[in-house]
């Protein structure tokens, strides 16, 4: 009888894993929705979801390439291509860095600022016509169980 409650343990265990297989599948397949409505709601302005984020990045104000990608956790050649083709659209601007000679700011245009504000508002639309149909309730407990298991990940590692 004692063998019986540690694999009845292990069964537990075995069942909690795969129940969080599932949220984290769940979870990737929410992610790839968000960026296939992302990649088109920056379409209709001519962008990219890429694009987009780096734009939005920069709109609390200039920043190095560098730590725009570190805020996106993405490489800084990647930014960096992302960041020269704004660059090229007239979408941002590269001035001197008072803290570094070589690393330029990056800096939102008027032009850049007005294409953001346009993105912004069709995924404020995006989102508030689609939040209609969950209960706040709902969203919020979503927002703080992932938000939990996230955590409890990071602290695995």
């Amino acid at each position: 009888m004692t063998d019986s409650v540690p694999k009845r343990q292990h069964a537990v265990k075995d069942e909690t894993g795969a129940e969080l297989t599932e949220v984290l599948v769940e979870t990737v397949r929410l992610a790839e929705l968000f960026t296939s409505t992302g990649e088109a709601l920056a379409k209709r302005e001519g962008q990219t979801l890429a694009r987009w984020l780096v734009l939005e990045t920069l709109e609390s104000g200039p920043k190095p390439v560098a730590e725009v990608a570190r805020r996106l956790r993405l490489t800084r050649q990647s930014v960096q291509r992302v960041a020269d083709l704004l660059e090229r659209d007239g979408l941002i601007v590269y001035e001197d860095n008072p803290r570094h000679r070589r690393a330029k700011l990056a800096r939102l245009t008027p032009k850049g600022a007005k294409v953001l504000g346009r993105i912004q508002r069709a995924q404020r639309e995006w989102a508030d016509r689609h939040a209609a149909e969950l209960r706040p309730a709902d969203l919020e407990y979503a927002r703080e169980l992932l938000r939990g298991i996230r955590e409890a990940l990071t602290q695995v590692r």
